[in-house]
């Protein structure tokens, strides 16, 4: 009785919840789950066809946007998907999860080394982290009702959300058909498991905050193994490498037009 009242309050909240819609279009809502609780911002095409499927974009925000408020997720990011051009040309189920202060997207440890480098690790241990175990339960809910073209479900974040986009890729690597990561990083040894997903990185080469070597290393190994992946490095951009990287004029192309086989 508590899944079929789950999925009931999933499907028709959209119908009921115009006091959480922003300003912007995107809807803000909370996916429950047993005792646990995941805010979520997302958005719709304009006018949804019967028995046409959309893509999914899921989107991970950076360290930065965490919290509680469910709207500070939607700082870097929401807006591209709002342009008018693009909502027309790439209608998408677009949506921005929150991951709670005090917690990550993913288990990365970092600390400074003697020269005062940003050193990362990246262990998968033996789960999630709690946000994004209940972040991949509601893609997974989102799927249930079948508006979701399941060949078109793609993943993109930046920073801990780039992290943590290389992370979801490690643990659930046949739900995306492909990925953006910008300013991100993780363990190269890991891209065996998701070597069939396109991955477009983003960075910039004076990033002091994630040192570029963890996403270069990443995106050599997957190179390697998938031809379409590509990685973008911005000479004089420092960890802020997402405003080139949204301004590229072909973001959206780019991950829109790949599917899964």
């Amino acid at each position: 009785m508590k899944l079929i009242k789950h999925l009931y309050l999933l499907v028709f909240l959209p119908l009921l919840s115009l006091q959480g819609q922003t300003k912007n279009g995107y809807v803000k809502k909370e996916f429950i789950l047993k005792q646990d609780t995941l805010k979520y911002c997302i958005l719709h095409p304009r006018e949804m066809k019967s028995g046409k499927k959309y893509p999914l974009v899921l989107f991970l925000h950076g360290a930065g946007e965490r919290g509680n408020d469910n709207h500070k997720q939607l700082t870097h990011g929401s807006t591209l998907f709002l342009n008018e051009k693009n909502r027309k040309k790439y209608p998408a189920i677009v949506l921005f999860p929150q991951c709670p202060n005090g917690i990550m997207w993913t288990h990365r440890l970092k600390e400074k080394s003697d020269i005062g480098v940003w050193e990362f690790e990246f262990p998968l241990k033996s789960g999630p982290t709690k946000p994004a175990f209940l972040v991949n339960e509601l893609v997974e809910q989102l799927l249930t009702p079948g508006k979701v073209d399941e060949r078109r479900v793609y993943i993109m974040g930046l920073s801990m959300g780039g992290i943590g986009t290389l992370d979801f890729l490690s643990r659930w690597p046949d739900k995306y058909a492909a990925a953006q990561v910008i300013c991100g990083g993780h363990d190269p040894a890991l891209v065996d498991k998701y070597k069939h997903v396109p991955i477009w990185f983003f960075h910039g080469d004076k990033d002091d905050v994630v040192p570029p070597k963890y996403a270069q290393q990443v995106y050599k190994a997957h190179k390697q193994l998938n031809p379409q992946t590509k990685f973008t490095m911005y000479p004089h951009a420092n960890h802020n490498s997402w405003d080139p990287a949204f301004a590229e004029p072909d973001y959206l192309k780019w991950i829109f037009k790949l599917k899964k086989r």
